[in-house]
């Protein structure tokens, strides 16, 4: 048995490298040449810029850490501020995530460039300098990354942040001994030529530099105990960049002069200074320590560009399940398993500010900062939201210190250092802010349904408050009642699998917004009329409604919409099809029993040859569901996709454990291992027990399935002939678990030939 323990068991010093790795990036190695010398020549004094904004991050650090405790969920600071401040916040938040992340891949793309043009020599094109050609070429690439699902593993993580981590330290040491304090601050003016007040200005430019700390919340399910590691990894990382930084750039300014520090390649410049030519016969020390702090930069651009494109489909796809956005967006490929619509979206966006914007590094940076300041500024308001309302399932680990004067702190400086910005940035973040409250208004407001706890702890105290302040919350409350959202139907027909049935529809409704359906077909024989029935369905009636008003009760427990009804028709299965079409149906639950099967496909024979089915269907053999577990079993495909997605809802609703299990071929396990870790952050299920086995597909999920409360399987891409003849893996793998089996199908387009001899 070969059980991924390692990706839900992260150490310490593990979540330490994901901070630290996305932090060191473009902001040391870039930026600062360009802060010495901004606003006529800063000077010196950005040192202590870079120690602001690492005060300023180790604020903000402390309410991540609360947040994360309580609330590991994918979406980060988007989906904290969704469910404190309400959708309208929550839009805010998360195109402000979104755009920011855009922003900043767009500046680590820029820092790529411009060390990349040490090492070759880029043509210009019109519009365009060298480095914006090489930014391109760097994104493209970084996208493309991205689109077929390639992304680093924890252990190549720990090895760059390690590699560079060893390279700055010899820079360090070699500039302690070229260190001189007369170049540092024998300049004109001193260590602060352009005054105290070029501090926090400064401060402003360089704030990318901290942005990505937060991003080790996300793995808090991961962590091995999260109460203590999380905090002491989120504020250890925040402080050892902030020393590391501070350290850096000293040395930098005491080896060349702060006037002659370049703008492109600031530490490869300052290398090539503080390491001597030749040590005894050995010559070219300084050229190839550049070289080295070259690939150190490139390495540590590379990373964070990465690191930042793949952050951003996952707030897509937290705010597409709130349905802040369209979940048209988080189309997954059938191929490579990855949110590529989102993907090439996100890529679009930071070619075309690589392009306009490319050749002003400083708008850049600072416009990923301003954006991600707000969010900051809204977490810790959320934090102080989800603690004044009391809210029963907030019971984070660590609680920030000094409380409420953290949050509150951390707020006003977060929101404080916005006004440092240039007119040109707090324009956008002042357009994009406008942008995001407009597209809550015209579009999300009808969407989504969830209320956020403000609004429900306002409307709890409605009478003590005044009614200026009720009046507000109900003009940005959603519109969204839940009826906008998916229809689930449910085909009860036994009292013993009614439940459960019922128990997947309602978590899958309250997941997605929706409603619930339960329809009782009852089946009339063809020699009597459904007229005749009609009128004499007194007895039908009795039992149809004792069994409707038990599925009725049961979804009280989701606080979901349910409507009822009762179905008379001379056909049994294929009714199931004929009802989920009239009524709009967006997924059909079922059972197993009773229906007829074709080779593992919920169709009869004639829909089976003649019709795609008409929706995305569930079938469970199995009467009862007492759920802390569940299995998926994947290779990819359609019907893995409802299949993720139905563990997902599990998952949140009813606080399930999920494991993923790909069989592969023998000694391709860690090809396996790679595919289904992608799928598995491609379909919203990052924090899930990951499980590589090799042998016979059946049977590994047969032995695997008997240790879970429910197994989830995709039903297969066969057509009828051949699954006959060959048999099915969905419908063996029913047949022989005791485990109850939740066979999932996914609409598919398929021609005539491929229904009746099969497909892929």
């Amino acid at each position: 048995m070969s059980d991924e323990e390692l990706a839900k068991d992260l150490g310490l010093i593990s979540a330490m490298t994901i901070g630290i790795g996305t932090m060191i990036g473009a902001g040391i190695f870039v930026l600062p040449g360009v802060a010495v010398n901004a606003d006529g020549g800063a000077g010196p004094i950005v040192v202590v810029s870079f120690v602001v904004g690492g005060v300023i991050a180790m604020v903000n650090a402390l309410s991540v850490s609360e947040l994360g405790t309580a609330m590991p969920k994918a979406g980060g600071g988007y989906y904290y501020i969704n469910k404190s401040l309400g959708p309208m916040f929550g839009s805010i938040a998360g195109m402000g995530d979104w755009m920011g992340l855009a922003f900043a891949s767009a500046f680590y793309c820029i820092g790529f460039g411009q060390y990349l043009a040490v090492f070759v020599g880029l043509p210009a094109v019109p519009g365009l300098n060298p480095i914006q050609v090489g930014a391109l070429v760097a994104g493209a690439i970084f996208i493309g990354v991205n689109y077929v699902g390639a992304k680093e593993t924890g252990g190549i993580q720990t090895v760059i942040v390690t590699l560079l981590l060893s390279i700055l330290a010899v820079f360090a040491v070699a500039g302690f001994f070229s260190f001189d304090y007369a170049t540092l601050a024998g300049n004109e003016g001193g260590l602060a030529p352009g005054g105290y007040g070029a501090i926090l200005p400064g401060t402003a430019l360089v704030f990318v530099s901290f942005l990505g700390y937060a991003k080790i919340a996300t793995v808090a399910e991961e962590l091995k105990d999260p109460g203590r590691n999380l905090p002491i990894a989120i504020i250890g990382s925040v402080g050892i960049v902030t020393v590391i930084y501070a350290i850096l750039v000293t040395t930098m300014l005491g080896v060349v002069p702060w006037p002659e520090l370049s703008q492109d390649a600031p530490v490869a410049q300052a290398a090539r200074v503080a390491f001597p030519e030749s040590i005894g016969p050995v010559t070219g020390i300084a050229g190839g320590a550049a070289a080295v702090m070259t690939v150190g930069a490139l390495l540590a651009t590379a990373s964070s560009a990465n690191a930042s494109i793949l952050a951003s489909a996952r707030i897509n796809f937290a705010m597409g399940r709130d349905k802040i956005v369209t979940n048209w967006l988080n189309e997954i490929h059938p191929n490579y398993a990855t949110p590529y619509r989102s993907i090439l979206v996100t890529g679009g966006l930071i070619v075309v500010f690589i392009a306009l914007l490319g050749q002003d590094i400083e708008i850049l940076s600072k416009a990923a900062s301003v954006l991600h300041l707000i969010v900051y500024a809204l977490m810790n308001v959320g934090l102080i939201v989800f603690r004044e309302a009391d809210v029963p399932e907030y019971d984070p680990d660590f609680t920030v210190p000094l409380y409420p004067l953290t949050p509150i702190l951390g707020a006003v400086l977060s929101l404080g250092l916005v006004a440092f910005m240039d007119g040109i940035e707090i324009a956008l973040s002042g357009a994009f802010v406008v942008v995001a409250v407009a597209w809550y208004f015209i579009y999300a407001r009808n969407k989504t349904d969830q209320q956020g706890v403000l609004s429900e702890h306002i409307r709890s105290r409605e009478a003590d408050l005044p009614d200026r302040v009720v009046g507000a919350a109900d003009a940005v409350a959603p519109n969204g009642t839940g009826n906008e959202g998916p229809t689930i139907m449910v085909a009860v027909s036994n009292p013993r699998t009614e439940s459960a049935l019922i128990t997947l529809a309602g978590a899958i409704a309250q997941h997605e917004g929706g409603r619930v359906l339960a329809t009782h077909i009852v089946t009339v024989p063809d020699q009597t009329s459904l007229e005749t029935a009609s009128e004499n369905r007194a007895g039908l009636d009795e039992s149809s409604e004792e069994l409707l008003a038990a599925a009725a009760a049961d979804a009280e427990a989701f606080d979901v919409p349910i409507e009822t009804k009762t179905i008379l028709s001379h056909r049994g299965i294929e009714e199931v099809f004929d009802a989920a079409r009239t009524n709009d149906a967006d997924t059909v639950v079922m059972g197993y029993g009773g229906t007829r099967f074709a080779g593992g496909r919920v169709e009869g024979s004639l829909d089976e040859i003649t019709h795609d089915l008409p929706c995305d269907f569930l079938v469970l053999d199995g009467q009862r569901l007492d759920l802390s577990d569940v299995l998926v079993p994947t290779a990819g495909g359609p019907s893995s996709d409802l299949s993720a997605e139905v563990a997902g809802a599990l998952r949140d609703t009813l606080d399930v454990d999920v494991s993923l299990l790909y069989v592969a071929e023998p000694g391709e396990e860690e090809a396996g291992h790679e595919f289904l870790s992608g799928w598995a952050d491609g379909h919203g299920l990052d924090d899930a027990n990951l499980r590589i086995e090799t042998g016979d597909v059946e049977r590994t999920i047969g032995r695997l399935g008997e240790e879970y409360d429910l197994v989830i399987v995709g039903a297969t891409e066969r057509g009828l002939l051949s699954r006959i003849v060959r048999g099915s893996l969905a419908f063996d793998t029913i047949e022989t678990l005791d485990t109850p089996v939740l066979l999932s199908e996914r609409p598919s387009a398929r021609s005539l030939w491929e229904r009746l001899f099969g497909g892929r």
